[in-house]
């Protein structure tokens, strides 16, 4: 079968990229309301882009007539904190990503309890296994979509999610989930390992 995406409703074009891109790791993203308050929201259109520099990629989708809080909210404070969600964190990014009105705090609403970012204005997530404080690096806008490319400013990591050398990820503590699609999620409990073959043996000059 071929699909033509220069012609295909945006709903089917969806539904094929979220069904075959995948898993793809999800980011809760909090940021600071005007009047102060938190906001929280899961975002699976997200990736790692670079590490020299630092930057990680969003894109954050909008209703035709409102952007969401989250977009609207990163624009004006140019940061953001990325969580990295795992098992523990399942429950409120579920809670984080309903309809809530305009303005609501939904970490409060999760039961949460955070402490502020270190260097950027926007709520952490108390025990949270990896969170990212990120500075808006660029944004780029397309009708009812906008891309938003951050850089990395601090790292935290629980502890218990590093080996003992603190050099590489512990996957008996860390074991984040990522989305397939619909409401099919993944965790990487099953690790395993592939090893390359020698390059003399695929290759002969």
């Amino acid at each position: 079968m071929q699909f033509d995406f220069t012609t295909l409703p945006a709903r089917d074009r969806y539904r094929l990229l979220t069904n075959f891109v995948g898993p793809r790791p999800i980011a809760l993203v909090t940021t600071r309301n005007p009047d102060g308050s938190n906001n929280a929201a899961p975002m699976s259109f997200f990736n790692v882009m670079s590490s020299d520099p630092a930057l990680l990629v969003l894109g954050i989708a909008s209703k035709p007539d409102q952007e969401k809080d989250t977009a609207t909210n990163i624009r004006r404070n140019g940061t953001c904190a990325i969580h990295m969600v795992d098992m523990d964190l399942a429950d409120t990014m579920l809670i984080a990503g309903l309809s809530v009105p305009n303005g609501v705090d939904e970490l409060s609403l999760a039961g949460v309890e955070t402490s502020e970012c270190e260097v950027i204005d926007a709520p952490r997530i108390a025990g949270a296994a990896c969170v990212f404080e990120c500075r808006v690096e660029r944004i780029l806008d397309w009708p009812n979509r906008v891309l938003v490319i951050l850089e990395v400013v601090r790292m935290h990591v629980r502890p218990d999610c590093l080996d003992d050398e603190g050099r590489y990820v512990n996957p008996e503590t860390y074991q984040p989930i990522a989305r397939l699609h619909g409401d099919a999620y993944i965790t990487s409990d099953r690790q395993f390992e592939l090893t390359a073959p020698a390059l003399e043996s695929v290759f002969k000059p």
